[in-house]
């Protein structure tokens, strides 16, 4: 239930984020939100992550981002029936990162390419590529299982012995 219901508030809030910038601004127009660090400008991202990908044959790109999410989302829920309930961490991380990959894919399925908007910047010296919540999201998901899969490591190890 927690995947569903997370996964699901991810969607929506991505999705109602992204019908807005598709619905109110023309492409590549952006709105300054605090000067020198944050606007919302409208892209269009064919590509994965950071417009990976977005050179590729188109073929290519069809088949690849059409054929990873549902793998990747079916492949969460089988992580998920091996967790145990007070796992919620693992839980919750897992729900993030589906409910991102389901909202980039309905992008792709509905436009062909996703939507990005969030723009992180320093002045004109540095320039973070533009992403939108459902990246926000996997990114969040991922970042918590490898601090989870970190800190469990560091409390499997075994303790080193200093007898000679």
């Amino acid at each position: 239930m927690v995947l569903i219901a997370v996964s699901l508030a991810v969607v929506a809030l991505d999705q109602f984020t992204k019908m807005l910038v598709h619905s109110t601004f023309n492409l590549d127009q952006s709105v300054r939100i605090i000067h020198g660090f944050f606007s919302l400008t409208y892209v269009r991202n064919t590509g994965a992550a950071w417009g990976i990908l977005s050179r590729a044959h188109y073929t290519f790109r069809e088949i690849f981002f059409l054929s990873i999410p549902p793998i990747a989302v079916f492949i969460i829920v089988l992580f998920l029936y091996g967790l145990p309930e007070t796992e919620r961490l693992e839980i919750y991380a897992l729900s993030l990162i589906s409910g991102g990959a389901i909202g980039n894919y309905i992008d792709r399925l509905r436009f062909g390419y996703v939507i990005d908007f969030l723009d992180f910047h320093y002045r004109n010296v540095y320039h973070y590529p533009v992403f939108n919540l459902a990246d926000s999201s996997i990114v969040i998901g991922v970042g918590i299982l490898t601090i989870l899969m970190l800190t469990k490591k560091k409390k499997d190890a075994p303790a080193s012995s200093s007898g000679s």
